[in-house]
């Protein structure tokens, strides 16, 4: 694995917990020697996880819409940033780009991006592997409306495993990179 694409969100959350473990995260990245992809913004958790990257010696790309450009979001010091013209655009860029893909706690941004991933995946329109970092229970609820979508018949079982659900920034790290190969 190469390069790890990180969806998370444009706001830090109301814990300090969230902004002290996506700085974990983005050290243990850069000391991975893999490059993070990611929204290219310059806020929230995505701007704290950018700098915790570059600043342990490691490269980011950035994937942005030209109207979050605009609105003066995007990260200036990342070492790459690519500007599409659409959110649509946005996300089959970075899957491209990337070689798995982790999600930090966010709102409806984070969802989405992490959603239309294991969606691609159930569809086999990709096959790389998805991971969460399930900071302080934050993802609890969702997990368990996922496995509510399953009791009810609306989600085969065998895509729960779709996801890879850790507490743990290095055991995540080493679980995603053993499920690539």
């Amino acid at each position: 694995m190469r390069r790890l694409c990180v969806f998370c969100g444009s706001r830090q959350g109301g814990r300090a917990v969230f902004s002290q473990r996506t700085r974990e995260l983005g050290a243990a990245i850069a000391q991975r020697g893999l490059e993070l992809v990611y929204g290219g913004g310059n806020i929230g958790l995505m701007g704290i996880l950018a700098d915790a990257v570059l600043d342990a010696g490691g490269k980011v790309i950035g994937v942005l819409p030209q109207a979050l450009v605009e609105r003066e979001l995007a990260h200036p010091r990342i070492t790459e940033t690519h500007i599409v013209r659409s959110m649509h655009e946005r996300k089959a860029l970075m899957a491209d780009l990337a070689d798995a893909f982790l999600a930090l706690p966010g709102g409806y941004g984070t969802a989405d991006e992490m959603f239309e991933m294991l969606t691609w995946k159930q569809l086999k329109f990709l096959n790389k592997p998805i991971g969460m970092l399930n900071l302080e229970h934050f993802f609890d609820p969702l997990l368990a409306w996922i496995d509510h979508t399953i009791d009810e018949g609306f989600t085969k079982p065998r895509y729960r495993d779709f996801l890879i659900v850790d507490d743990n920034v290095e055991s995540l790290l080493a679980r995603v990179t053993q499920a690539s190969v």
